[in-house]
């Protein structure tokens, strides 16, 4: 491997093992590492992630996995071989985290199963994430993110009104989950810390995230019997919220969550008679009047380009954002100022834009140190970290194992 920055952040010094596929587990791992953990991610010798050939690639590279495998070393290893399990035994005896997303009891039929891990490493913390929790009627059906976006109920509110429930066009409930795994393995962290080293096993199924991230629905259901009702880009809870067509053909958000940005939007659009109506006191009400709402503001808008309507309402105080493309966004000002995309040198593709660390910490940043690594390119170098010999790795590769 290269030189490298050193790694930072709050997570140095943790040994995280990521054999976990496709996107929420590896994500969970690539948040550990973005922080400073030590990730080997594991993958099978002729049958790697599926990850390496989702999304678009350049010149033969996969550019996705090139962002969601950054600061993970890599290594294969066949597990299912007596070999290959004794191998990850020894690599968990040394680890904090494993990260995995089998169906609930392959581990075990391999001879890994955390109570084998732990008799030898009792602070190890291993994360398991399933499409619907380790136990229960469905804990072995194959479940991908899509179900549960459909389960949660974000496809039946997610639409026009008027029409079918929508899926997302990009894995939402995996990278929700991934994003709470990492939380998830920081508190299991944490509690080893003030419980005497204790480790844990953490069930983290793709549904649940996604269901919190939906919002109030269950409860409505259980308290008031009603189910939410899918409104399209309107909101029940405030109005005026939609997307409006400027006059350059850009579309642009609004929101009024706040009674004082409502006001401040009727105003510049020119009606301010309305903020005197009995029913322009609540979001709850203006949502019912969310018709003549949008008749106002979507004809002001529609005579002014992005430019001239963004202008507008930063001096007025009020709420919006253009509906942007990719590429628009790495040109955003505020983006490019505290450096939400950042530039990371690759060894096949040169310099490539992607996501930073998603939190920026005074006392303990993160970092990416290298982008997403070929298949069993760091094979060797853990295992010799592990004692292996090279004619013992020579061996391994031989017989398949790596």
């Amino acid at each position: 491997m290269t030189a490298e920055q050193a790694a930072t952040g709050p997570l140095c010094g943790v040994k995280v093992l990521d054999i976990s596929t496709i996107l929420a587990g590896p994500l969970v791992a690539q948040i550990l590492g973005d922080f400073g953990a030590d990730v080997i991610k594991v993958e099978h010798p002729s049958k790697p992630d599926g990850m390496r050939g989702h999304g678009l690639g350049k010149d033969g590279h996969p550019l996705w996995w090139t962002m969601v495998s950054r600061n993970k070393r890599t290594m294969t290893l066949d597990l299912g071989k007596k070999e290959g399990a004794e191998l990850f035994r020894r690599l968990a005896n040394e680890a904090d985290v494993v990260v995995e997303n089998f169906r609930p009891g392959t581990l075990e039929r391999w001879g890994l199963g955390y109570e084998t891990l732990s008799e030898s490493n009792p602070g190890l913390i291993l994360l398991r994430v399933t499409g619907f929790g380790q136990t229960g009627p469905y804990s072995r059906r194959p479940a991908f993110g899509t179900l549960v976006e459909s389960m949660s109920g974000f496809a039946e509110l997610t639409g026009p009104a008027d029409g079918s429930p929508t899926l997302p066009a990009f894995g939402l409930a995996d990278s929700l989950a991934g994003i709470a795994g990492s939380s998830a393995v920081s508190m299991a962290l944490l509690h080893r810390t003030n419980n005497g080293g204790k480790g844990q096993v953490i069930d983290l199924d793709l549904l649940s995230p996604i269901m919190t991230a939906v919002g109030p629905g269950v409860i409505y259901a259980d308290q008031l019997g009603i189910d939410q009702e899918r409104t399209g880009n309107r909101s029940s809870n405030n109005s005026p919220r939609n997307l409006y067509r400027t006059a350059d053909d850009h579309w642009l958000a609004i929101s009024t969550s706040a009674n004082s940005i409502a006001e401040r939007v009727l105003v510049l659009v020119g009606h301010p008679e309305v903020i005197d109506e009995p029913w322009f006191a609540t979001g709850r009400q203006r949502a019912a009047h969310a018709d003549l709402l949008d008749k106002y503001v979507g004809e002001w808008i529609g005579e002014r380009t992005r430019e001239e309507v963004v202008d507008a309402f930063e001096k007025a105080g009020a709420a919006v954002a253009p509906v942007y493309k990719p590429s628009e966004l790495l040109e955003d000002p505020q983006v490019n100022a505290i450096g939400m995309v950042t530039t990371v040198e690759d060894e096949d593709l040169g310099p490539v834009r992607m996501q930073n660390v998603m939190w920026r910490m005074t006392e303990s940043p993160g970092n990416i140190r290298h982008t997403g690594r070929a298949h069993g390119a760091d094979t060797d170098e853990v295992l010799a970290e592990l004692g292996c010999s090279s004619d013992a790795i020579a061996a391994l590769r031989h017989n398949g194992v790596v």
